[in-house]
């Protein structure tokens, strides 16, 4: 590799991890941790529901057993999740930034509800109540599409500030 493509690739390097730096802020509720206090990790070892049934409840995670990501605390419910976290929290952490992924795909950041989940092309999506998770799930693909295309314009957007509809967290258990 000659000195200048290597000059290029650093420079390209260096703007990949600035905008991952410069990421919107995560939703965090009364709770004050991401995802209201449950184990985004756990969810990936959950049995996912067909497209049109509920899905099973999320795990919450503990309150003496937590990791720092993207301005925000999440909570785990065991040491070995937070682990896992750690080591690829990209990996694990909701898309966009635990904002409702049809209030994206719609143009907005909305709270999300933690036990309104699903994991589509190994990515965590959350949604704010059963109703929206209706009109998510009627498109996901085309949802999906519209959510990517908006979220560059509202990622930098000041987190949601409002209270998730009908939930309150059970989570983080002590």
């Amino acid at each position: 590799m000659n000195r200048f493509t290597m000059t290029i690739a650093a420079a390209a390097s260096a703007m990949a991890l600035a905008t991952t730096a410069f990421a919107g802020d995560q939703y965090v509720d009364e709770t004050g941790f991401a995802v209201s206090g449950y184990d985004v990790v756990a969810y990936f070892g959950l049995a996912q529901s067909p497209v049109g049934q509920s899905q099973p409840a999320g795990v919450p995670g503990k309150a003496s057993i937590t990791a720092e990501y993207n301005g925000a605390t999440f909570a785990f419910s065991t040491e070995a999740n937070r682990d896992a976290f750690v080591a690829d929290p990209a990996r694990y952490a909701p898309q966009y930034d635990g904002h409702c992924a049809y209030g994206v795909a719609q143009g907005g950041k909305v709270p999300a509800n933690p036990n309104l989940w699903r994991i589509v092309d190994d990515k965590l999506y959350l949604n704010i109540t059963d109703v929206v998770v209706g009109f998510w799930e009627e498109d996901i693909p085309g949802n999906l599409n519209k959510s990517e295309g908006n979220w560059v314009s509202i990622d930098d957007a000041p987190a949601s500030d409002r209270t998730i509809p009908k939930f309150t967290s059970e989570a983080p258990n002590t």
